[in-house]
């Protein structure tokens, strides 16, 4: 069974930045599948960032193009999520999920960012911003 453990959570003003880091123990193969999720209070589970093992594509949620870069160390086992230009819209608790064995799914721009798809997951960091 794959562990996943976010940290790196906090409060920023709007325009700051913040970078998330997903620690992951267990067996994980070179085909993984690995992913930022957020929930806001109220809304449902939405995809922010993917990374295919296996290709090294990322496809990015609507709102994280541009601002947000995903990033994973695979020696380490680390997930990163690099957050900037954050707005109070940004303000959810923020997950990493991860299937260790098969590769994103969905169509290509929006591989791996469906919930639904992963058993594995953080327990969340909550992030917050203020305007």
């Amino acid at each position: 069974e794959v562990q996943m453990v976010e940290s790196g959570g906090g409060a920023v003003q709007a325009g700051g930045s913040l970078r998330l880091s997903c620690l992951a123990s267990g067996y994980i193969s070179p085909y993984f599948c690995m992913t930022w999720f957020r929930q806001r209070p109220g809304e449902k589970r939405e995809g922010v960032a993917s990374i295919n093992g296996g290709d090294g594509r990322t496809p990015y949620g609507h709102a994280a193009l541009g601002r947000f870069t995903i990033s994973v160390d695979k020696a380490e086992k680390s997930l990163y999520l690099q957050m900037n230009s954050l707005t109070p819209e940004d303000t959810a608790m923020y997950y990493c999920a991860v299937d260790p064995i098969m590769g994103c799914r969905g169509f290509p721009h929006e591989k791996g960012l469906n919930p639904t798809d992963f058993t594995n997951w953080g327990q969340g960091t909550q992030v917050t911003v203020s305007s």
